[in-house]
């Protein structure tokens, strides 16, 4: 897949015609017909529409493995999901329209969502960005090999070990210029570069260097209390 095409650097084409009729006979798989059975079982008699959601993800995933990609969801599909939880198009696509991990374009084999808000800002997601662009990425754009995709998002909740990046399913962090492209060239050579936090010896968001206060509960359940004064 090769992404799609660009009238200007500043604008993203929207999809065609017929990347729209490309899935009009869309269908689950046997595997995720069973899926979104499950799904739709969760939910009481009456509610089966609370399932849009998972139905919608479980859609999107279906067409990135078919096309090797992250996926996205053509109105057909939207259509298809809709249809099955018996409700109008227009709702399924109001939630499909709202939440960005909803793709409504087709995107790279990797989609490199950037956090520029004001923390990784500060601590550096300049530096992510450029590392990205770098590596021929263009803000909300495809690379030409189909490789990545590239969006600048807002918080994702993962401040403490800022920049962060989240690449598909997987979040990168504590990141620099070169970690970042280190990840990225891991990535379009196939590889599975370590997730998480990139500094070495940290394990989630603990203070860098280890631990400042409660340090005898790192080895050991400890009981303070009989310290407290």
């Amino acid at each position: 897949m090769t992404g799609p095409t660009y009238a200007n650097e500043d604008q993203i084409a929207e999809p065609t015609p017929a990347d729209e009729r490309s899935y009009a006979d869309f269908a689950w798989t046997p595997e995720n017909a069973e899926k979104a059975r499950t799904f739709i079982a969760r939910y009481p008699e009456g509610r089966q529409r609370s399932a849009v959601m998972p139905l919608l993800d479980l859609a999107q995933r279906q067409i990135g493995a078919d096309t090797q990609t992250q996926g996205w969801l053509p109105v057909p599909v939207i259509e298809y999901v809709a249809a099955q939880l018996d409700m109008p198009y227009i709702r399924a696509y109001e939630v499909a329209t709202f939440y960005t991990m909803y793709n409504l374009e087709p995107v790279g084999r990797f989609h490199v969502q950037v956090c520029g808000t004001t923390p990784c800002m500060l601590r550096g997601s300049d530096d992510v960005m450029a590392a990205c662009k770098n590596k021929g990425m263009v803000k909300g754009k495809t690379t030409p090999d189909g490789m990545f995709t590239l969006t600048e998002v807002e918080c994702m909740g993962n401040c403490a070990t800022a920049p962060m990046v989240q690449i598909n399913d997987d979040n990168y962090e504590d990141l620099d210029y070169d970690s970042t492209s280190h990840i990225l060239e891991a990535l379009a050579n196939g590889e599975s570069p370590k997730t998480g936090t990139q500094i070495e010896g940290r394990k989630t968001s603990e203070p860098v260097g280890g631990p400042t206060t409660l340090t005898a509960m790192v080895d050991e359940n400890h009981d303070y209390r009989s310290e407290w004064k």
